[in-house]
């Protein structure tokens, strides 16, 4: 009884936040030549921004195949989300956003491709790291550097992608107090996937900054990241069964304990199905896919090269599986 008291009065004003709640990274539909499917995309679009509770859709993210992307098609997806939103909005009074992701190897080239997601309908942008920083790593300076240099370039509201610990593109606490300094940051996607440092991370940052959202990536870890402390959830989960996601969501953040353990029972096989006790990667993002075209509810399973197509064992395997947990499967 303690525990859930604590719970409620950490998390009650979670929904005074701006940039708080549930937020899907979405899928990408394609046609059999790899050719964006604008209809099937705004179809998509429309059955999960039309549930109460998203309070934005994230297109272009790594869910979304944003590196088999080339840069005119990210701001036609953009286009083509924002455009499907607004009728959400206008159809059913919502206010939810068009979040679209921005990842780019310079400070010149991601200030472009953030302006250019702007003109295209962006509300913020997800700014991604450097990719190459995976591989060479960089000083604080230059990681707080990229972050002020968009933010000052494009002038456009930022949502931090922070990628694990274990990669050398992944920010400490430091760098990300000054980056919740700078005025177009709203919000941190907090993916570093390190449990012992959640909590205190969490605090500092909304001691330091109470109006910046920092809210968990972590699929595999959502129900423990959501409790220790947490204003929402950006994951592609959300994208797949947004109805259930919200339902998870929310009950954590409002310290329902029960409702919460009895939403994530209802998780679980399904996560297993798609993440298989792994982190979110591209295997799980096409088993995403491949699942919702299963159950009717995606125009098709194609996956942009290089990534491969399932064999028709994995399809099959996928197929099974839903069918075990009781979820309908048409194809």
């Amino acid at each position: 009884m303690l525990l859930e008291l604590v719970l409620k009065n950490k998390m009650s004003d979670w929904r005074n936040q701006a940039w708080s709640g549930v937020f899907p990274a979405t899928l990408c539909p394609f046609h059999d030549d790899e050719s964006i499917d604008e209809e099937g995309l705004k179809q998509y679009i429309d059955e999960v921004s039309s549930v109460e509770g998203i309070n934005g859709v994230v297109c272009n993210g790594h869910t979304g195949e944003i590196m088999s992307l080339r840069p005119h098609e990210r701001d036609r997806v953009t286009a083509v989300v924002r455009s499907a939103v607004d009728a959400v909005n206008a159809r059913d009074n919502r206010d939810v956003r068009t979040v679209t992701g921005v990842s780019a190897e310079g400070s010149h080239e991601a200030i472009d491709h953030a302006k250019a997601a702007r003109d295209a309908g962006a509300d913020a942008i997800l700014l991604m790291p450097p990719h190459h920083w995976l591989r060479f790593g960089r000083s604080s300076e230059t990681a707080v550097g990229f972050i002020r240099d968009v933010a000052e370039g494009a002038g456009v509201p930022m949502i931090i992608h922070q990628y694990p610990a274990w990669t050398k593109a992944g920010y400490t606490l430091s760098e990300m107090l000054e980056m919740v300094t700078i005025p177009e940051v709203m919000m941190i996607k907090m993916g570093t996937r390190d449990m012992s440092r959640w909590l205190f991370d969490y605090q500092q940052l909304k001691a330091s900054a109470p109006h910046v959202s920092i809210v968990t990536c972590h699929d595999e870890f959502l129900l423990p990241t959501l409790l220790e402390g947490a204003d929402g959830a950006l994951i592609g989960f959300a994208g797949f069964v947004p109805e259930l996601m919200v339902r998870t969501v929310h009950a954590a953040l409002d310290g329902d304990l029960p409702g919460a353990r009895e939403a994530r029972e209802t998780v679980a096989p399904l996560a297993r199905l798609i993440y298989n006790f792994g982190e979110p990667g591209c295997g799980a993002h096409q088993r995403m896919k491949v699942a919702r075209w299963l159950m009717g509810s995606f125009p098709s399973p194609r996956f942009r090269r290089p990534v491969r197509p399932l064999s028709e064992a994995g399809i099959q395997g996928i197929r099974d599986q839903l069918r075990a947990i009781d979820y309908p499967v048409v194809r």
